[in-house]
């Protein structure tokens, strides 16, 4: 969301077709007007904020949330009269003059102040004040909000910064003019309903435009003037990337908001990316990655997939987060190599099952932000729209697609969707979201086959069966036949344990595949290799090491040449600094199947830690020169063994965690 109010508040704009209000709330919020200062010297925030509400049943009290870092002023109705607040946490109680019925109409004035200051090295934050960049991200829930946040609103919005500084928000209009206590102001307004709840503000370099596009690039200004990381993408070649990623999503979905569209980045300390009406704000260490590029165009689809709709509740988040993973496949289809884009399919797969406590359509027992809800939205999200592809046809598909985005109410719910879906594909789709949204399961597809020879020179009939491990399955598999000509494949619709197919090829058939392209996501060895190494690393970043340990031997045991389950294996045993076990495992790691292609120059970098932690200066150069020649500076690697030559590696003091 975006700013408060100081001074004299505007009145926003009714939303035009915001959703009902919610049954726990009673409340629906149509938009807010916004006047907020930040002192970024001081870390200090001060605001007023106007909120219209409407109400749709009897109220003696009106709960809304905001952070417990803020604190609250006064609150005080459209007449003036102060109200009273009670809170408890991040839960303010508002008790309003007289009783609210059902259709009044209300606009309440909170004001307050806080200080926000994203201290190093204390975890993500979702706002901070500070140099060079400040943030107020929407659910941050700097400015009140009611329920889980989902309702749809108006904003118009007054950010106060200090002369010099630069405001990112959603719908600017005019420019930027001096306050009577000598800040800028910048003015905003987003009249339609959405989530213009997120102000980004600071130094940047000046604004990077491609030529015929409304895409700028906002990158943070350092001390220098200029970021001097060298791995990072110029503006002018996000800006390129941008913008042709925006027009094939536009050209996918159609027009978005108000087709302006701000490329902006973040400090590292908050999420990895960020979407706002007009924005798409990704962290500078993300901006580092080879692969950036994927992340833009996530992002970016949020445009659509957030903002000209969204879900319903929580436990819908799985359309919109899911919707953009797609896009990111999509686009890694079309551009990357065919091996890379299978590997990444595979690994969306991977995440999708590796956290499948509860059903997708329960999503919402997990916090927001957590693995297991980001896995099961973007990624089993992902392999849904991707699976509903491959059943309904493309036609189809886009045409639902269509249909969700030219939602009146603009909030699509689970239901909703399967509804828009089976009038577009003129099918029975329960049996499909009943498995995807209502199981945790996925099937594991085995095929056994007879051959025969046809008479009279016509070739081959290959008759077989597809055995799967769940009752209730039903999809449609491709089977595919290869011959020593042409391969031959056919798509057979899978009900229950045993499936017969029969397929007939003038050529003699030389290997049978099951789902060879992987439009369904299912289990096998491989798959399960890489769930146990995404269940570790969950594991290793909550500081359950013997839980991490348990999970990469799993992997191990299901294939000993994973270098990636003994890489991340040596990582636990080198963090307790149990070296030897982390020496065997990098080594390992070295002598495995090599993928990734990075696993060799960290491993060789980490033995080098070991060997100079271990007093044997000799062994650590030569472990480093090793890392130097790979010629592979993936996350800086042989950078850090280049420092590493000249000053040895010391172990951090205090207890291992």
């Amino acid at each position: 969301m975006a700013a408060l109010l100081c001074g004299i508040l505007l009145q926003v704009a009714t939303a035009q077709s915001a959703q009902p209000a919610t049954e726990k709330t009673g409340v629906q919020i149509r938009g807010y007007s916004i006047d907020v200062s930040l002192d970024p010297a001081h870390h200090a925030l001060s605001a007023k904020t106007r909120v219209e509400f409407t109400t749709s049943q009897n109220l003696a009290k009106v709960e809304f949330q905001l952070s417990p870092a803020l604190h609250v002023a006064s609150v005080t109705d459209g007449s003036g009269k102060s109200l009273s607040v009670t809170r408890s946490g991040g839960e303010i109680t508002v008790t309003p003059a007289g009783d609210l019925t059902p259709g009044s109409k209300a606009a309440w004035t909170f004001a307050y102040s806080s200080v926000f200051n994203a201290t190093p090295g204390s975890g993500l934050h979702l706002a901070s004040i500070g140099e060079p960049v400040s943030y107020l991200l929407y659910r941050a829930d700097w400015f009140p909000v009611v329920g889980d946040g989902s309702q749809r609103f108006t904003a118009e919005m007054h950010v106060h910064v200090p002369t010099g500084d630069h405001v990112v928000a959603s719908g600017l209009t005019g420019s930027p003019h001096p306050d009577a206590n000598g800040q800028t102001i910048f003015d905003f307004n987003w009249p339609h309903p959405a989530f213009p709840g997120t102000v980004i503000a600071g130094k940047f370099q000046l604004p990077v435009e491609t030529p015929g596009s409304h895409i700028g690039v906002y990158q943070i200004a350092h001390e220098s003037g200029v970021d001097s990381d060298a791995a990072k993408p110029s503006g002018q070649e996000i800006a390129a990337t941008a913008a042709k990623q925006y027009g094939e999503l536009a050209a996918q979905f159609g027009p978005a908001g108000s087709g302006e569209l701000n490329i902006v980045e973040l400090p590292n300390d908050t999420l990895p990316a960020v979407s706002a009406p007009e924005i798409a704000a990704i962290a500078g260490n993300q901006l580092e990655t080879s692969d950036y590029a994927r992340l833009l165009i996530n992002t970016i689809a949020h445009q659509w997939w957030a903002q000209e709709v969204s879900p319903a509740s929580p436990n819908d988040a799985w359309i919109t987060n899911g919707m953009c993973r797609y896009a990111e496949l999509e686009y890694l289809r079309r551009t990357a190599t065919p091996g890379v884009a299978a590997d990444a399919i595979l690994n969306v797969s991977a995440s999708a099952l590796a956290f499948n406590g509860v059903p997708l359509a329960d999503v919402a027992r997990y916090p927001e932000y957590s693995r297991e809800f980001e896995a099961m939205t973007y990624d089993k999200g992902a392999m849904i729209f991707r699976m509903l592809r491959w059943q309904i046809g493309d036609a189809a598909f886009q045409q639902t697609l269509h249909e969700v985005l030219s939602e009146p109410d603009k909030s699509v719910s689970s239901a909703k969707f399967e509804q828009i879906a089976e009038a577009a594909s003129h099918e029975n789709l329960r049996p499909f979201f009943t498995q995807w949204l209502n199981n945790t399961s996925a099937p594991t597809l085995q095929d056994k086959w007879t051959l025969y020879r046809l008479g009279n020179n016509q070739g081959f009939r290959t008759v077989g069966e597809i055995d799967e491990d769940l009752d209730l399955f039903q999809m449609p598999v491709e089977v595919q036949v290869e011959t020593e000509g042409k391969t031959v494949t056919k798509r057979v619709d899978v009900m229950g344990p045993q499936t017969q197919f029969t397929i007939d090829t003038f050529g003699i058939p030389r290997k049978v595949s099951l789902d060879p392209q992987r439009w369904l996501l299912r289990n096998d060895d491989a798959l399960q290799v890489r769930v146990h190494i995404l269940r570790g690393m969950a594991k290793a970043a909550a500081n359950d090491d013997a839980g991490a340990i348990a999970e990469y031997r799993a992997a191990l045991a299901l294939d000993a040449t994973s270098s990636l389950a003994s890489y991340r294996l040596g990582e636990v045993y080198f963090g307790q600094r149990n070296y030897q076990a982390a020496e065997d495992a990098f080594r390992a790691a070295l002598n495995g199947d090599g993928v990734p292609k990075w696993i060799e120059v960290w491993s060789d970098l980490q033995l080098g830690r070991i060997f100079d932690a271990s007093g044997q200066r000799d062994r650590a150069i030569n472990q480093y020169r090793e890392a130097i020649e790979t010629h592979d500076d993936t996350s800086g690697a042989v950078t850090l063994a280049s420092d590493s030559l000249k000053h040895p590696y010391l172990p951090p003091t205090g207890s291992p965690h």
